[in-house]
């Protein structure tokens, strides 16, 4: 199977990424055709105005890549704005997709919001609004075939249109103030390239006539988007593109420091560029259960991210099971269940760490991997490109 994805470079690589995406990746390389991108223009999606690290957190991206595992001999890594295809399929395919599509998109809205922490609002929105529309849809002299859908389109449509009046001056001032976001940032964040980013994505897995694209539950609807493009294009001008599967993976949620998602933005992440000591200052500051104040305290590790890693790092189960009974039991404190931690977590990284140092000394060599492995993509994309120019009549 011919496996495409890629990933934006946000800077260093922490333990989130690595259990959520390249852990499968790594697997993956050694039993199916891989293409794996660094997507230099999807970051530009909702970071257009201040680029002056992309560069560096490209660069950051390959070491850390090839520190944990990707492995050039066996698959494709390459740098998605050098292989300029893309964006020819990206304009291509977006004079056949609906701009329906994309404003349906549930990730759409929600990542909107999410930036512009707009989500409360529009949930607060919906709720005082939903007997209303449900009492206007009752009224309707129509058959409705599908209530709930119909329900939340119009939830979805009033919501957005009230959100717009605050920006607008249609609605009182003070709920903008409020809000701490100016219409501008409303205005800015809803740019064409954030909402048809999905397309993009499309002929980034296309262009290689992706089988299967490993994804987690929130990119669902942008695979399923990619398969409805694939099968217009094909209805219109010919079969030229297979339909890609989502491939799910169960993977670890990785807590950060804490106890929310790890995250740069959140900065309670562990790198793989960390130092032994930076580790051990983190580990030691970790949220632990708040109920747990004292050593002798009963504690619920099931709501402790400390336990989380223990789960994930510590390589004796019955020692982790050990763990488990004597914080319950109040036997253990959460000093001692840290320095414990400690060893078995760096027991995981410091091979990584070893030869990220390595790869970084390598910068060139690696960069020369990256510019080797996009002059193959670009082959391969190539030869889609002319199939599609010729199945479009575009000579």
């Amino acid at each position: 199977m011919r496996i495409v994805s890629g990933m934006r470079p946000t800077g260093k690589l922490h333990l989130g990424h690595y259990f959520g995406v390249i852990k499968n990746w790594v697997q993956l390389q050694k039993e199916h055709e891989t293409y794996f991108f660094i997507a230099d223009w999807h970051a530009l999606t909702t970071g257009y105005k201040d680029v002056r690290a992309l560069q560096s957190n490209v660069k950051e991206l390959m070491v850390d890549w090839i520190a944990l595992g990707l492995d050039p001999s066996k698959g494709v890594l390459f740098i998605q704005s050098r292989v300029k295809e893309h964006a020819e399929l990206h304009l291509l395919f977006s004079m056949i997709t609906p701009k329906s599509w994309l404003e349906w998109n549930p990730t759409y809205k929600d990542l909107k919001y999410n930036l512009l922490r707009l989500q409360d609002l529009s949930l607060q929105i919906k709720g005082a609004l939903r007997d209303l529309v449900k009492e206007f849809l009752g009224m309707l002299p129509y058959k409705i075939t599908d209530f709930e859908r119909l329900e939340e389109r119009l939830l979805d449509d009033l919501s957005e249109s009230l959100i717009a009046g605050i920006f607008e001056g249609e609605l009182e001032p003070d709920i903008l103030r409020s809000l701490n976001v100016s219409k501008r940032d409303f205005y800015e964040t809803d740019t064409y390239g954030f909402l048809g980013y999905p397309v993009l994505q499309a002929a980034d897995i296309l262009a290689y006539k992706g089988e299967g694209v490993p994804v987690g539950e929130d990119q669902l609807p942008h695979i399923e988007l990619t398969r409805e493009i694939a099968r217009r294009f094909n209805h219109l001008y010919g079969e030229v593109f297979p339909e890609p599967k989502a491939l799910l993976t169960e993977t670890p949620k990785v807590p950060g420091t804490d106890g929310r998602k790890m995250s740069k933005s959140y900065n309670n992440a562990i790198y793989f560029a960390d130092s032994k000591e930076e580790v051990e200052q983190k580990i030691m500051k970790m949220f632990t259960d708040p109920q747990k104040l004292r050593k002798n305290d009963p504690g619920r590790p099931d709501l402790c991210a400390v336990f989380t890693y223990h789960k994930l790092f510590t390589k004796d189960k019955e020692k982790v099971e050990e763990i488990r009974k004597d914080c319950e039991a109040g036997k253990l404190g959460c000093v001692e269940c840290k320095r414990t931690l400690l060893k078995d977590l760096e027991e995981f990284l410091s091979p990584f760490r070893e030869r990220r140092k390595k790869a970084e000394s390598k910068a060139d060599e690696i960069m020369d991997i990256f510019i080797e492995g996009s002059r193959k993509a670009q082959e391969k994309a190539k030869e889609t490109l002319s199939q599609v120019r010729e199945a479009m009549n575009l000579g």
